[in-house]
């Protein structure tokens, strides 16, 4: 349940900033390829790429994990 959570609020906030599922993934530096399952919730986020990606959309983790 909470990677489906989390999953879904890295797609939303990626939606909000206004950037595909491509262009997140190029910034960065994750595939495309698991982008989309870590979007579906189907892959844990690791540190590393949860770091990655609060980065590129300007939020904090805790905003990102809705702590």
């Amino acid at each position: 349940m909470e990677n489906m959570q989390l999953a879904n609020r890295i797609r939303a906030f990626r939606k909000l900033k206004g950037l595909t599922q491509h262009e997140l993934a190029a910034e960065t530096g994750i595939s495309l390829a698991i982008l989309g399952t870590i979007e579906r919730g189907n892959r844990k986020v690791s540190q590393q790429e949860l770091d990655r990606i609060a980065g590129v959309l300007a939020i904090s983790i805790e905003e990102l994990r809705g702590n």
